[in-house]
């Protein structure tokens, strides 16, 4: 199965997100499944990549070519593949997913998980949607959603494939059907 995984680029200010990345990443590989992520080698990405890649596992990075241009991709992966876009970007990992976390990160991050939660809650997906809501990151979002529901723009039933994990084992046990 492919994982994709959106994060940030950068490593925050939290060491316990710098763990839970490359725990996720060695979590993915330990499992048997493979990694797809931004192909960065910086900050959160970075420490994903390594963490599967340590565990033996097979990653594959999707990169703009701008990236590319300013070497930020990690060299060891199993496969890069280039973009021109940011935009063709999602719409590869989209394509190569089978399921997808949003660990904490910045718009980016939003942006990519936000059209797979729209996909999930309009029934065009079954694929696990999952935030990792380490330390409460996503509860501004998750009472966003509850907001939606509660002033009659979404339902519980629409919103009932995305789903809020407070850790890596929890969302590595959702997907994999434990």
């Amino acid at each position: 199965m492919n994982i994709v995984v959106y994060l940030g680029a950068s490593d925050g200010f939290d060491a316990e997100f710098q763990s839970a990345a490359t725990r996720l990443g060695e979590m993915i590989a330990e499992s048997g499944n493979t990694l797809v992520y931004g192909g960065s080698k910086s900050g959160l990405m970075g420490r994903l990549a390594i963490g599967a890649l340590s565990k033996g596992g097979r990653v594959i990075g999707i990169e703009p070519r701008i990236f590319i241009d300013d070497e930020r991709q990690l060299d060891d992966l199993t496969e890069l593949i280039v973009t021109d876009t940011f935009t063709e970007r999602k719409t590869k990992m989209k394509e190569m997913g089978d399921a997808f976390i949003a660990f904490p990160g910045g718009t980016g991050t939003l942006d990519e998980i936000s059209e797979i939660m729209c996909d999930t809650s309009l029934g065009f997906s079954s694929k696990p949607c999952v935030l990792l809501n380490l330390d409460g990151y996503y509860d501004g979002l998750k009472a966003l959603l509850s907001k939606a529901v509660e002033k009659g723009y979404s339902s519980e039933k629409r919103l009932s494939g995305i789903t809020f994990c407070s850790s890596v084992e929890e969302a590595m046990e959702l997907i994999n059907g434990n």
